[in-house]
């Protein structure tokens, strides 16, 4: 069994028995899900007041309220399992495979169907997948800061465990499973926790308006009670009609209007080829000003290709050269710089096939170089490929005119934006000394075609870009030049010094990026620069892992390293950085959707509440019976959840939750709409003379008008007309308008019916009350204009 692994029957048998090699978080049972929302505060009101009405006598009441609330339950399950399945489906895509042995081949298997005793193989960047020994192991050092909070790499040999969670720094591994999912060291220590979701700004407001609307909601119905207690009005309807209240007062749409704003949002950036991990990621990249990228890979296409090589040995010509190098090039696990090589070879019609590799020691980012020790024939080579500076410390030149002419390419390779590796060769010895320069390859990262148009867009939507590399400075110039940064660019060894200084803020956004840097200072310059931006991080390499994990929001770039897509907020399945402007643009039609719920949801709960407080204490009963008020609660929240593909402009630059600005917005509307229903009150009591029945009728209908013709002003700041909601926003809102007038005219659930000339003048009423609203926007936003230009003018 180990030498072939384990079959495909065992492996199955063995996923049975243990299940998934998964730590994600504790899956609540179907019963356990069905009976959750049951006990909620808004539906134990819900079904407390359905069975207070059957007390009262009110068995219709009763039968509707249950219904209502079967109705409302079902399609909020309904809602829920549709998001479960999107997210479900985005974290499909993010699954990664791993090379394991199953009935004597090694072939990729998904992580998640891993089992005890699979035999694998992990090359750099790799997550471990499940807790294991080493078998075999080349130059291996792993990064388990996940679990030890350590933050250097452990070097590991034959012998050794391994963790799941962790990740390889350098070298590769072949290891013997032994423990997975939950019985994984790191499955154990999170087994009875579940992980905290990370709310963003503009989640954590909405959370509080929330709370804000629920003191209110209480609030008012305390005063009522006292109030209406002492005037001797039934308690047993008073509780109906209090609980009924707070349902029509509280937000109750406000976890559905979240969730399904947000999983559409993701939904549509899947199809764009942009996973979302942490949902609330995409409202905090609204807010983002700044965006660190990487330059390899992500502006370029990472994509290396060979174009120019130079000798410094007469015996030796470029394809001799080429050839040489792809001795220190990985075959198995080749990287961009080892494919471009091979590429080179196969044009020249040359191979490595010819030799044996006696010892291999691959790339990582202190050695900065590639080692092999080959037998070709009866010889034996040593040859080192990497860096011109880690190379030229190896010593080496036939002449000093040969040295000066390799420093003369190097600085010119520089200035033409090429990439450069020196090689040097030794016959004999194994040891890297004495060892002879023998060319140098040029290379070149090609832009990828729209790196400068997408930085362009990111520029003028208000977000500053900086650009990160290892390379030095002068190429960092060229190709910040390329893509249309402008600005110096800050070496490794002036970073330091740049962020001591007091007006580091005011220089940083006159630069174009910083160059040579190493993985802490990348850590260093996202840590800094969060003190002044909201900020985020692009990266593909294990070295980004805790920039990322930093950053207000990480972004993983396609062809990132498993571990690092495991850790970022965003991972991007397309070549390029062309897709974070879709990621951008959604993040912010989320924010405005989002703060347009808001405001609305603001002005109606507080119209609700403050009109039937004051015609409550002024006239000494409710201006609605509590099954009125039950539908007014179902009528609004209709719309509401439409919201999630509400048509939309968005800002040319970072939202900004101004909460001045949108409560005074919020309690404009909110006043202007308890004004006119208590104008509206007073008309008809005081000229109509109706009954109480019919009054709370033609009330209920000019409460459900004027509410939802707030959604046309509320979601623009423009002119209503001239920018209406989508076709989603529309129907819904027209729909219950239109119910909500069938309902009043024919008398169904309703004191008693109205006439169609009472419904039309309740419209005419509610449209004329709109155009008052739309009033209160325009005054707000010059109001607005005129405080900061005098807040500007005193700057000055």
């Amino acid at each position: 069994m180990f030498e072939s692994g384990l079959s495909s029957i065992e492996a199955e048998k063995l996923l049975e028995k243990y299940g998934n090699n998964d730590i994600s978080e504790k899956k609540i049972g179907f019963i356990k899900k069905f009976l959750v929302p049951v006990y909620s505060p808004i539906s134990l009101m819900l079904l407390g007041a359905a069975f207070l009405s059957l007390f009262n006598e009110g068995r219709f009441d009763f039968y509707f309220i249950i219904v209502l609330y079967c109705v409302n339950y079902f399609a909020q399950r309904w809602q829920e399992f549709k998001a479960d399945k999107a997210i479900k489906h985005l974290r499909d895509k993010l699954s990664f495979d791993v090379l394991t042995l199953r009935d004597g081949v090694w072939r990729p298997i998904n992580a998640k169907l891993l089992v005890s005793g699979d035999r694998i193989k992990l090359g750099l960047g790799s997550m471990i997948p499940a807790d294991g020994v080493i078998l075999s192991s080349r130059n291996l050092a792993i990064n388990e800061a996940a679990l030890t909070g350590e933050s250097l790499p452990k070097e590991k040999k034959a012998s050794d465990k391994i963790y799941s969670g962790s990740f390889i720094v350098t070298g590769d591994l072949e290891a013997e499973i032994k423990a997975t999912g939950r019985k994984t060291y790191f499955g154990k220590t999170i087994f009875s926790i579940e992980p905290a979701t990370q709310k963003s700004m503009l989640e954590r407001d909405i959370f509080f308006i929330a709370r804000f609307l629920t003191i209110i909601s209480i609030a008012a119905v305390f005063i009522l009670t006292v109030v209406f207690v002492y005037r001797g009005f039934p308690i047993s309807r008073l509780i109906v009609l209090d609980l009924s209240l707070v349902i029509a007062g509280i937000p109750i749409a406000l976890p559905a209007v979240m969730a399904v704003i947000l999983s559409v949002g993701a939904s549509g950036l899947a199809k764009k080829m942009v996973v979302v991990r942490r949902l609330s990621a995409l409202q905090d990249l609204a807010n983002v000003n700044l965006l660190l990228t990487d330059k390899t890979g992500t502006l370029t296409k990472n994509q290396i290709k060979i174009v120019n090589i130079i000798s410094y040995q007469e015996d030796l010509n470029e394809d001799d050269i080429s050839e040489l190098a792809g001795y220190a090039a990985s075959k198995d696990d080749p990287s961009a710089i080892d494919a471009a090589i091979f590429k080179r070879l196969e044009e020249a019609g040359r191979s490595v096939d010819g030799a044996d590799i006696i010892n291999f020691a691959p790339y990582d980012s202190d050695r900065k170089r590639t080692t092999a020790y080959i037998q070709k024939g009866e010889e034996k080579i040593l040859v080192s490929l990497g860096a011109p500076q880690i190379i030229r410390g190896f010593d080496g030149f036939n002449s000093e005119e040969t040295e000066s002419k390799f420093y003369n390419d190097i600085r010119q390779a520089a200035a033409d934006g090429y990439r450069v590796l020196a090689l040097a060769v030794k016959k004999g010895e194994m040891e890297e000394k004495n060892m002879k320069i023998a060319g140098l390859i040029f290379m070149a990262d090609p832009l990828e075609e729209n790196s400068k148009e997408t930085l362009r867009f990111i520029k003028a939507n208000g977000i500053g870009v900086k650009m990160l590399t290892g390379d030095n400075k002068i190429i960092a110039e060229r190709i910040a030049g390329e893509l249309g940064l402008s600005g110096k660019i800050i070496s490794e060894n002036e970073i330091k010094t740049f962020f001591e200084r007091n007006n580091w803020k005011k220089e940083f956004d006159d630069i174009a990026g910083f160059a040579e840097i190493l993985p802490k200072d990348k850590y260093e310059i996202v840590k800094s620069a969060k003190d002044n931006y909201t900020v985020a991080v692009t990266g593909d390499g294990v070295n980004d892992f805790s920039a990322l994990k930093i950053a207000n929001v990480g972004i993983a770039a396609a062809g990132a390293v498993s571990a690092l897509k495991s850790t970022a907020d965003i991972v991007l399945l397309e070549k390029g950085i062309s897709v974070i402007k879709d990621a951008i643009l959604e993040s912010r039609k989320i924010f405005v959707r989002l703060y347009n719920y808001s405001v609305y949801r603001i002005s109606e709960s507080f119209r609700v509440i403050i009109t039937i407080l004051i015609l409550g204490l002024w006239y000494g009963f409710y201006p609605l019976v509590p099954l009125q008020l039950i539908v007014l609660a179902l009528l609004n929240d209709i719309p509401i959840i439409s919201l999630a593909v509400d048509r939309v402009k968005i800002s040319a630059k970072p939202s900004e939750i101004k909460i001045k600005e949108r409560f005074a917005l919020s309690l404009l509307f909110g006043s202007v709409g308890v004004l006119n229903s208590i104008l509206f009150f007073l008309l008809l009591t005081k000229i109509y003379h109706p009954s109480l029945s019919y009054l709370q009728t033609m009330f209920f209908l000019k409460l459900t008008v004027s509410g939802h013709a707030l959604i046309f002003v509320a979601h623009t700041k423009e002119k209503w007309f001239r920018f209406l909601p989508s076709k989603e926003v529309i129907t819904a809102t027209v729909a219950t308008q239109a119910a909500a007038t069938v309902l009043s005219v024919s008398g169904l659930l309703m004191p008693e019916k109205i006439s169609l000339r009472a419904a039309a003048f309740v419209w005419v009423w509610a449209l004329f009350w709109m155009q008052i609203s739309e009033l209160m926007k325009y005054v707000q936003a010059k109001t607005i204009k005129y405080f900061d230009l005098k807040t500007k003018d005193a700057a000055r």
